[in-house]
């Protein structure tokens, strides 16, 4: 009689343990980034007013927003070495988690500015937005916007981008 106690103890347990792990614990490794750069890991960022100035690395191109004289785009591919800095910032920010930002406050600003993005993880395609337009940011948002000026910064950096025209004019 015991010995069946046993037995149904062990069954027991074991369906629990197949139940905690194959239904739904781990189910949160889809939400944590891989230790290290995925080969398709690619991103485009557009931002600004109009979001008319984009850093994308899917088509190695780089836009500026030169306001009064339109845009200038130029082939500007990244390094890996770059891009492998860059994966590590989303990465400390676990940038898959900021799938959706929402506004804080209602009060408006104008005129504003706009981070799109577009990231490919693993397959996975990550499209966080961010919208000036609220006063008041989250903190998740403010993350992005470090990340943009910190992405913005190396291209700034390059030679070919300080080639390009300075912008005339400005928002208002």
């Amino acid at each position: 009689m015991r010995r069946d106690y046993v037995k149904q103890g062990k069954f027991l347990l074991f369906i629990f343990t197949f139940f905690l792990f194959g239904c739904g614990l781990n189910n949160n490794t889809k939400d944590v980034m891989p230790e290290k750069m995925p080969s398709d890991f690619d991103f485009s960022v557009k931002f600004g007013v109009g979001k008319k100035n984009e850093i994308d690395t899917y088509e190695d191109k780089v836009t500026k927003d030169l306001v009064d004289d339109g845009t200038a785009t130029i082939n500007l591919p990244l390094s890996i070495e770059e891009k492998e800095k860059i994966y590590e910032k989303m990465k400390n920010i676990n940038i898959i988690r900021l799938k959706e930002l929402t506004p804080r406050t209602e009060c408006m600003t104008k005129p504003y500015s706009e981070d799109e993005w577009k990231i490919t993880i693993n397959g996975e395609k990550i499209t966080p937005y961010i919208s000036g337009a609220y006063c008041e940011k989250a903190n998740a948002e403010n993350k992005l916007i470090d990340l943009r000026n910190y992405i913005r910064n190396i291209v700034q950096n390059k030679v070919e981008y300080q080639k390009l025209p300075e912008a005339t004019g400005g928002y208002e």
